[in-house]
């Protein structure tokens, strides 16, 4: 089966004001397969938009292809380009409404310019409000609705055209805690229900945990790694995916927190990785019992990540010196260990 969108060696240069060309996306190769909810992050300026965008042909790449459902991007004139944008629905952070529009207009839009009839319109449009769950905000206007709600409207208008991709660019980065959960929700009820394949940028590991099923990690424009979601986050082979992991999990603690447990734990601090299968709770559970040593659980917990275990517990190491230093290499021997050392050293 052809694989929805692939980037084969892309590369995107900007032409900079003052210091030449941008570097914005460096030789990115990456499959997205059907039905997949993909995440890309990474920091700010990483090349996240940027590669979104050369999905749906804003832009075009400086070099490499682009191939959209069959589609080389790189060779389709703008007829060719409007009609494969059809098939790709964008959610923004900003919503991006027509503040003179009715929710109903709103939504109705794309289909408007696509020359459906007024009837037709009518009807698609009731059922995507029933879909995304403001069919009685139809004749309000986008002022008169929650930040929530607008990004429901964004969605539906997105939607609209029953696209086979739906891109979401930061999509909740302006709702509260709350209101993402429900937008995150919204669209995972889009790629089960619809079978969307869905591309989400975003620097928010939650979301990612969330609903993606795959991961690609982006810094300075390079695509450092991708694969599962799971398999990313529990076995990062770049230090900067393991950095970003780190500082937006933050299953580990900072160097403040790391000197508040010093004052009430003089012992050795570890913390370790619990992990599916090598690094799970039960095999860190019987090296720690192996040793005449005494762990006390100072900080972390675990979570999931697509139904496995997963996180940090940092831990406070009591004993004889050479029984620590036997149980902390029976330990690395298991799963991946930071050693803080003691506060003594």
């Amino acid at each position: 089966m052809t694989a929805p969108v692939s980037f084969r060696n892309v590369t995107k240069r900007f032409d900079g004001s003052k210091s030449g060309q941008v570097l914005a996306v460096d030789d990115v190769n990456l499959e997205v397969a059907a039905g997949d909810v993909i995440g890309v992050v990474g920091y700010s300026g990483a090349g996240k938009s940027t590669l979104v965008r050369l999905i749906n042909a804003l832009e075009l790449p400086t070099s490499g292809h682009v191939v959209v459902d069959g589609d080389d991007l790189t060779i389709m004139n703008e007829r060719q380009l409007r009609e494969l944008r059809s098939n790709i629905g964008m959610v923004f952070q900003q919503f991006n409404l027509m503040t003179s529009r009715t929710v109903a207009g709103n939504v109705g839009y794309p289909l408007k310019v696509a020359g459906w009839s007024r009837a037709d319109r009518n009807k698609r449009v009731a059922e995507l409000l029933e879909f995304v769950g403001i069919a009685d905000k139809a004749r309000q206007f986008p002022s008169q609705l929650s930040g929530g709600q607008k990004q429901r409207v964004g969605i539906a208008r997105a939607l609209a055209t029953s696209p086979k991709i739906l891109l979401a660019d930061e999509a909740t980065s302006a709702l509260d805690p709350e209101t993402t959960g429900d937008v995150l929700a919204l669209l995972k009820k889009i790629n089960t229900e619809l079978g969307t394949t869905i591309v989400v940028i975003t620097h928010e590991m939650d979301v990612v945990r969330s609903i993606c099923n795959t991961v690609g990690v982006m810094s300075g424009g390079k695509l450092l790694e991708s694969g599962s979601v799971y398999e990313v986050f529990s076995n990062p082979r770049s230090s900067e995916t393991k950095r970003f992991i780190e500082t937006t999990l933050k299953d580990k603690p900072s160097p403040e927190t790391l000197a508040r447990l010093r004052h009430s734990h003089p012992g050795r601090i570890v913390s370790v990785g619990i992990r599916e299968g090598t690094g799970s709770r039960t095999t860190l559970s019987d090296t720690l019992r192996r040793f005449d040593v005494h762990s006390t659980m100072i900080y972390g917990g675990i979570s999931e990540i697509q139904q496995k275990p997963f996180r940090s517990l940092t831990y406070e190491l009591s004993g004889n010196e050479r029984d620590v230093e036997a149980l902390v290499i029976a330990l690395r021997s298991v799963t991946d260990l930071q050693d803080w050392g003691s506060s003594g050293e």
